[in-house]
């Protein structure tokens, strides 16, 4: 066995007895994303506080969550005294300084680096200078996030995908200043997870975005073109493509503002004009039709 070798296997097993002792968590964000990742974290076992800027968000959070367990009850997939068990691993924290007790925190607040900004900023004075600080964000550069930090190296991206609790796979995200200890805990804890994760460089959209998003966009310009029908360009992106969602559908499902948001950070970011939103994309958020949230976007939810 070789020196690189070597190091390899004592990295991993020192990020392995790390990640051993992380058992509370904190996720910033109750949202679509956030009550997810709260609710996987607790059903793998960790301790739970989860944050946001109203206790009202907070219980609405916790709620999702409640009633996703309930539909696995309902199906067979867990027991009651199982999802009991899920519940009594999540409090609320109505306050970031709730985290100081934490050993490890992800955040998922809206896609707007001004918010994260004040976030990471926060963490840095609260929580231990040990703690690794995860973030959700789907396009904004890491590097950036962890430049707020002291100790930038435990900073590093964890995005999952929606829904959380479903989707498998979770793109780690390795900022310039990551360490690659940062990298492995992360790894460990999504194994713990039962996700299955990738690494990736600190781009902006990572592998993810970076492809979907001009995807989601190229097709509400041909359906802003006039070339086809919403119906049959979904049609031909399930039939043709093997999709299991048209690309209008998933717009809807991701949520509208959430896909401006990407193109917008990847259009400023790269200055490439195939990063520019459709028209009619930007004129549906400021209506304020973004998908299935809204019960409102290409399609209508009733």
């Amino acid at each position: 066995m070789d020196s690189s070798e070597l190091s390899s296997s004592s990295l991993q097993t020192k990020a392995q007895e790390q990640s051993a002792k992380i058992k509370n968590v904190g996720v910033i964000g109750a949202g679509t994303m956030g009550h997810g990742i709260a609710q996987v974290f607790a059903q793998a076992g960790f301790n739970v506080k989860l944050n946001d800027v109203s206790s009202d968000f907070i219980s609405g959070g916790i709620r999702r969550i409640e009633s996703n367990l309930s539909r696995s009850v309902e199906k067979g997939k867990m027991t009651q005294d199982e999802k009991n068990g899920v519940l009594s691993r999540i409090i609320a924290a109505p306050s970031l300084e709730d985290f100081k007790d934490r050993e490890f925190v992800v955040e998922a607040v809206l896609e707007k680096i001004e918010i994260k900004r004040d976030v990471f900023k926060k963490l840095d004075k609260i929580c231990g200078n040990g703690v690794i600080l995860a973030s959700n964000t789907s396009s904004i550069p890491i590097t950036e996030l962890a430049a707020l930090v002291s100790n930038s190296e435990r900073v590093a991206g964890m995005h999952f995908f929606n829904p959380v609790p479903v989707m498998k796979l979770v793109e780690i995200v390795k900022a310039l200043q990551s360490s690659e200890l940062t990298i492995e805990v992360i790894r460990a804890l999504a194994v713990k997870m039962g996700k299955t994760p990738v690494v990736v460089k600190d781009t902006a959209g990572f592998v993810s975005n970076r492809v979907v998003c001009p995807m989601i966009n190229e097709a509400i310009f041909v359906y802003e073109q006039g070339i086809a029908s919403k119906e049959d360009i979904d049609t031909v992106m399930k039939l043709g493509m093997n999709h299991p969602m048209g690309s209008l559908e998933l717009a809807d499902f991701v949520g509208l503002d959430i896909v401006l948001d990407v193109l917008d950070v990847l259009y400023k970011e790269y200055e490439d004009p195939k990063y520019r939103a459709s028209p009619l994309l930007r004129n549906m958020v400021r209506a304020g039709y973004l998908g299935r949230k809204t019960k409102k976007g290409f399609y209508d939810y009733p």
